[in-house]
């Protein structure tokens, strides 16, 4: 049984505030949450926090990032899927897009700081400046474009974006942010001087995510089993890159490493080369990965949707650990409190 919000509020009083030469990765038994199991002592932790947003559980978990032991479950009305980082890193935005909240967290403790009525926030993104925040509506087509001004969001425009806007990201200069239409097989392009579509063009069956990669623009087409490579000036698609069926999202390594993209029919992570982007290696990852953080220390912290667990997987040795997460987990973030403090002072 779903309880509504008021029932939810009732029973739980401090919700509220509360809260190519691929290679095959070595897969450990699953271990459950709780469970010290090759992990370091906690009395070892580091502080750090790894959220995970399990979408068909209606709960978002807290795992400490050193022992990766079960911290808390923050309840949520209905479906958690993509989260996001204000500019300062100080707090933590969570999108429910079933139930029309956003969910602000402390990113430090898991603290639950308030909840806020937005439209079904799916996918959402700081401009570079970090003066806007972008959100996208998969089941409302729409694209909601909100000012931020380090506190408090206020929505802008809200423009109709048929069929199925999914992922976005941004052009360097603050001045366009790109949005994939799962729907019909398109990328539109907005600008964010003027609040409206500027073109749109087709990529191909059910494009997902997007990155801004070296002036072009990298798309990975679930609908089929490649990246476009999108030149977003002549409005061309240059290449395609084969990765694997059900082509996902793309996710840049820090200091110009590679960049992970996830298949998730056929399961695999393909690592693509920053400069060439050639698939220099394939980690086969059983279990349908979907979204990816990176740890301090370079490992990856992936979603399996289809198991209901997380893996934490060593690229370099193709090593990887996993554990039960909840239902069809989705958004995943590595909370580093040395990232937040840098954040912080910056």
């Amino acid at each position: 049984m779903r309880l509504s919000r008021a029932q939810l509020l009732r029973l739980v009083p401090g919700l509220a505030l509360a809260a190519a030469a691929p290679a095959r990765a070595q897969v450990t038994a699953g271990t459950p949450p709780g469970s010290t199991a090759n992990s370091p002592n906690p009395a070892s932790s580091n502080g750090d926090l790894v959220y995970v947003l399990n979408s068909g559980e209606a709960n978002i978990l807290v795992l400490d990032g050193t022992t990766r032991e079960e911290r808390k479950r923050i309840p949520v009305l209905r479906e958690v899927h993509h989260l996001a980082l204000t500019p300062d890193g100080n707090t933590l935005m969570v999108g429910d897009s079933g139930a029309n909240e956003m969910l602000f967290i402390n990113p430090a403790t898991g603290e639950l700081r308030k909840r806020e009525v937005l439209s079904n926030p799916y996918h959402l993104g700081f401009s570079p400046d970090g003066r806007r925040l972008v959100i996208t509506s998969l089941r409302r087509d729409q694209v909601d474009i909100y000012g931020w001004d380090g506190s408090a969001l206020t929505l802008q425009k809200r423009l109709s974006a048929p069929d199925m806007p999914s992922h976005l990201a941004f052009r360097p200069d603050n001045a366009v942010v790109y949005v994939t239409l799962q729907g019909n097989g398109q990328l539109v392009a907005i600008s964010l001087e003027t609040l409206e579509p500027l073109w749109s063009m087709d990529v191909g069956p059910e494009p997902a995510g997007v990155i801004w990669h070296n002036d072009r623009l990298l798309i990975g087409i679930m609908g089929s089993d490649h990246v476009a490579v999108v030149d977003p000036a002549t409005q061309a698609i240059e290449r395609t890159i084969a990765v694997g069926r059900g082509a996902h999202a793309l996710f840049p390594a820090p200091k110009g490493g590679p960049i992970f993209v996830t298949s998730r029919v056929d399961s695999r992570i393909s690592l693509l080369d920053p400069g060439t982007l050639a698939v220099t290696r394939t980690l086969r990852v059983p279990g349908g990965p979907d979204c990816i953080s990176i740890d301090p220390q370079g490992r990856l912290w992936v979603t399996l949707r289809w198991q209901g667990r997380i893996a934490v997987i060593d690229p370099e040795t193709g090593k990887m650990e996993v554990q039960r997460a909840g239902r069809s987990p989705h958004g995943i973030l590595y909370a580093s409190v040395a990232a937040q403090r840098a954040a912080a002072t910056n």
